[in-house]
């Protein structure tokens, strides 16, 4: 019967454990002492033949041999014996199993704190079996052990499973599974779980307070944490230390610094803790110093600082980059004896890499005897920071060999470097790795994956990152911005953008940025205008990071007087916002307002970097200011940027397009190591001052130091292969483009081509050219047509290409011109009539000759037949007296060139008073006897002149230098640098 009963009650457990079986690992019955240096009870019988009535069977379970109350250690072996029976009367039996189960429950107890502390989950499982077998009535010192002891294994729901259990739940088991929520990272629901304490009207003491206002710095959730500093008053439980620390930590997690400072200052006392709590506050605030003298303060009040505190003062060092402060910490460390616990060195190696001592760092991390991987990360991290992105590679594949397992933040600080160093193979691989360690989800990986492909330009991989995350943020979308920014897939950052919206996000900075760089590519001003408009609701309009790509895309769509509005409204500028706006006025073709941008910029203290001197120096090659040009070359010098690529070039193509070929030569001759732009300025700059054999000879010297020519490079090299009329070498290096170094010729290949075969007068061969093209002819390419026909008096093809041209552009004022002067060259004056008339019906109107020449920093320009110039008599004069000389040296007007209907008196008068005729007297009048002419001029020079000028350079003993509309020409002891073929 009692076998029966005791069968019948293990089977059917007390209503508080039922539910609970299925979750615990099973114990074998054979095995009831759970002791494990304890002898067990073997395969005895679990149910002796005795009468117990109706006691509890734990008592069979807890009898140890060395127990006091048993004299006989094998009275656990024979305790169901009848001689126990007789010896035992009823009531001293009850008093036997009550203490040893009393004592079972506080071993139970025992064991299940030593389980949570070794996270031994699977045998804290099989001890709260054996206790639920054991038919235990657990107190309430039990209960918490276990809602302590599943809380630390991480297994929060069998936690809340135990707790439900409880029949009388207090504020203890109430604080511990709230402490087992927050201790998980759970703070929201251990907020939740406090309330539902208050509700049950559990008051909560000093310890409940103190833990879930640890959950409230952790979700920063404010306002309850104001309510508990209410209820903190309420209950007297601010003189507790630990309340007191937790709401300052709590107020300075929340950049509530002045309430943290005002709740620090009104504890009883502080210890290291709330110390500690207020210090990281103002660090996280971003305010290094005021950390810096609040350690003083503790320092002073005699307070036992830790490495904890001293680590946290170096993150303040990092942030204010005061390494002065940051060595101090250091030596403290190193009097204390902490310099090389993990803890405190990853702090070191993060102060020194952003200090931007990656030596000292490096000496730091190396002196660590066993680095774990945060401080690995800080190392590598550095090294991207530092722009040492190969290094950060290196040290990544180092800390694998050592067998370290990378955290999310070392591999989105690996990604960053590859992406910056590597080819895309290898961030494929880091991709892949990524995956192996199960970061895929995590968001700042899935970022930097994202940004890592856009940099590549692999929009594809990088789209498909950014779909495949789960939780995108702001960040996700800005990265997936950042690829959208080339001409190819401008179009796509709008629509990016509208979508952004529509998922409700809020766009930041680096939105609107990106953004406006995508609306820049696409020369979309109304598109710009919309973006500014969210700009202006962000109450982003003041900053200088959005206010430069505002000026920048309104810059590049030719709005330059809403990116002025916005330059001169902002402000604060630095010098990329005053590099922008001057690159516009550049683009603008407005060299002048560059350059008294530039001055405005220096008087400002504003020192420039190689990007500005670059663009002020594009802008002095667009208006020909030598004298603007050679101020900047000596800035250049002064501050040492003559190394940049990008400066180098912008001088180059100065001097050269000045008219000052040999400066350019020199310059260029001077630099290092030459890039493919470096090498593409000197070879334009040859071809357009007509030393079109030096220009190929420096494209074979480019080919032979291994540099790769780019479509640039072939367009000079066509240009001076068709001015020396190499038709079979201009043909070979146009069929070399694609077949040799891969690249597709574009329309310019095509024209350069056309007029190769044009001017070698191949006119059969230019047509099948043209006939066999793989694009399809544009206005190019018959205005390139045009303009071999006038050269060799072609009308009838002439004709063909301007009714193309007509048909293309009605509006483009040089197909009317060019087939007029083709008209005039042939005496068709009829048909010069028409093409006038035809002009006049479309309201267009042939731009006037003029020419300009610098003197004295003054440009003076000149018009044919000027009437206007102040020293017109003089000019006049002078052109006169240059004329006869000129005249006596066998200069005979060729009146071809006079392209007007008059009679030949007044053709030869015509020509007389061209601009660039007069720009030369006034230069001859005004200029150093033995100084360069300088001579510019809008159109196209004409033969005439070009033979007046060459008799000039003779008579004078100068050197004349005329920049027309296609090239430089070079007038020295009567021969001309084109070698009369322009």
């Amino acid at each position: 019967m009692e076998r029966d009963f005791l069968s019948a009650h293990m089977r059917n457990p007390p209503p508080i454990f039922r539910g609970m079986f299925s979750s615990l690992y099973p114990v074998p019955k054979t095995c009831l002492m759970l002791c494990p240096n304890k002898p067990q009870l073997g395969n005895i019988s679990l149910f002796p033949s005795v009468h117990f009535n109706c006691f509890s069977c734990a008592a069979l379970q807890t009898i140890e041999p060395n127990s006091p109350s048993v004299e006989n250690p094998k009275l656990q072996y024979s305790f169901g014996s009848k001689r126990l029976s007789k010896e035992l009367k009823y009531g001293a039996k009850e008093r036997f199993f009550i203490l040893n189960k009393k004592k079972g429950v506080k071993w139970y107890s025992e064991m299940l704190k030593d389980y949570a502390t070794k996270l031994c989950l699977k045998e804290g499982k099989a001890l709260h079996g054996e206790i639920i077998r054991s038919c235990i009535e657990p107190d309430s010192h039990l209960w918490v052990s276990l809602i302590n002891f599943y809380s630390k294994c991480g297994d929060l729901a069998m936690a809340g499973n135990v707790f439900d259990l409880i029949p009388e739940r207090d504020v203890v088991s109430w604080t511990a599974l709230i402490a087992g929520f927050i201790a998980q990272g759970y703070g929201s629901k251990g907020i939740c779980l406090f309330r539902d304490m208050r509700g049950e009207n559990v008051r909560p003491n000093e310890f409940t307070l103190a833990t879930v206002l640890k959950g409230c710095s952790m979700c920063l959730d404010l306002e309850f944490g104001k309510q508990l500093h209410a209820e903190v008053v309420k209950v007297a439980g601010f003189s507790d230390i630990y309340v007191g620390s937790a709401l300052v930590d709590l107020y300075a997690k929340c950049c509530e610094l002045e309430s943290a400072v005002n709740v620090f200052f009104s504890m009883p006392e502080q210890n290291s803790v709330s110390w500690n709590a207020l210090l990281n506050g103002y660090v996280q605030a971003g305010q290094g110093e005021e950390a810096l003298r609040l350690f003083s303060k503790m320092s002073d009040s005699e307070m036992r600082f830790n490495n904890y505190t001293l680590s946290t003062i170096l993150k303040g060092c990092a942030s204010t980059l005061n390494l002065r402060a940051g060595r101090v910490i250091h030596s403290l460390l190193v009097k204390i004896g902490c310099e090389l616990d993990d803890f405190t060195s990853c702090s070191l190696v993060d102060m020194y890499n952003k200090c931007g001592l990656q030596d000292d760092a490096l000496k730091v991390f190396l002196r660590t005897k066993n680095p774990d991987t945060v401080a690995w990360t800080a190392m590598i991290s550095g090294f991207d920071q530092q722009g040492q992105k190969r290094e950060a590679v290196q040290l990544f594949c180092l800390m694998r060999h050592s067998g370290l397992r990378p955290n999310q933040f070392t591999l989105a600080s690996l990604i960053s470097a590859a992406a910056d160093s590597v080819d895309l193979i290898c961030c494929k691989s880091i991709h892949a790795c990524v995956y192996k360690f199960g970061f895929d989800s995590e968001e700042c990986v899935s970022n930097a994956l994202i940004a890592m492909y856009m940099k590549f330009g692999s929009a594809f991989d990088g789209h498909r990152v950014f779909s495949s995350t789960s939780n995108r943020d702001i960040i996700s979308w800005n990265s997936l911005l950042s690829g959208f920014h080339d001409n190819e897939t401008s179009y796509e950052g709008p629509r990016i953008f509208r979508n952004l919206l529509v998922e409700g996000l809020r766009p930041n900075m680096y939105t609107f940025i990106s953004n406006l760089r995508s609306c820049a590519s696409l020369l979309d001003a109304t598109l710009g205008k919309q973006v500014h408009a969210h700009v202006v609701k962000a109450n982003l309009g003041g900053n200088k990071y959005v206010g430069t790509a505002l000026i920048d895309m309104y810059a590049k769509c030719g709005h330059l007087d809403d990116a002025e509005v916005i330059f001169y409204r902002l402000s604060e500028k630095d010098i990329f916002t005053w590099t922008v706006v001057i690159t516009g006025y550049v683009q603008s073709d407005q060299g002048e307002k560059a350059f008294r941008c530039f001055n405005q910029m220096l008087r400002e203290a504003i020192k420039p970097n190689e990007f500005t001197l670059a663009s002020c120096l594009r802008g002095c090659s667009g208006i020909a200011s030598l004298d603007n040009g050679q101020q900047l070359h000596s800035l250049v010098i002064k501050s040492g940027q003559f190394n940049d690529m990008y400066v180098a070039s912008a001088l180059i193509d100065m001097y050269a397009k000045c008219g000052c070929i040999n400066n350019a030569e020199s310059l260029f001759k001077s630099v290092g190591s030459c890039d493919t732009v470096l090498w593409n300025t000197i070879i334009f700059a040859y071809s357009q001052h007509g030393l079109d054999d030096k220009a190929l000879e420096a494209f074979r010297t480019m080919l032979s130091e291994g540099t790769l020519p780019d479509r640039i490079t072939f367009i000079c090299v066509l240009s001076a292969c068709s001015h020396l009329g190499l038709v079979k070498e201009g043909r070979r290096h146009f069929d070399s483009m694609k077949v040799v170094f891969g690249i597709t010729p574009s329309i310019e290949h095509y024209a350069c081509m056309v007029d190769i075969l044009g001017r070698g007068g191949k006119f059969d061969d230019m047509e099948h050219f043209i006939e066999g093209m793989e694009l399809a002819p544009n206005a190019l390419i018959w205005e390139t047509v045009l303009g071999v026909c006038k050269a060799h008096g072609n009308v009838e093809l002439a004709e063909k290409a301007a009714n193309i041209l007509f048909e293309i552009d009605p509006t483009a004022e040089s197909s009317y011109i060019l087939l007029s002067n083709i008209y005039a060259t042939k005496g068709r004056w009829a048909d010069v009539s028409k093409v006038r008339a035809l002009m006049s019906r479309q309201g267009i109107k042939k731009e006037p000759g003029c020419s300009w020449v610098k003197i004295d920093n003054q440009v003076h320009v000149f018009l044919s037949q000027d009437a206007l110039h102040p020293r017109l008599n003089d000019i006049h004069k002078k052109l006169e007296e240059l004329a006869s000389k000129i005249t006596a040296a066998g200069y005979i007007p060729n009146t071809n060139y006079a392209l007007h209907n008059v009679s030949d008196k007044e053709k030869i008068e015509n020509l007389s008073h061209h601009s660039e005729r007069l720009a030369l007297a006034f230069a001859l009048m005004s200029s150093n006897r033995n100084s360069t002419v300088r001579i510019f001029k809008n159109l196209c020079i004409c033969g005439d002149c070009h033979q007046f000028m060459k008799l000039a350079s003779i008579v004078t003993n100068r050197e004349i230098v005329i920049r027309d509309i296609n090239r430089f020409h070079h007038f020295s002891h009567g021969m001309c640098s084109c070698k009369d073929y322009w």
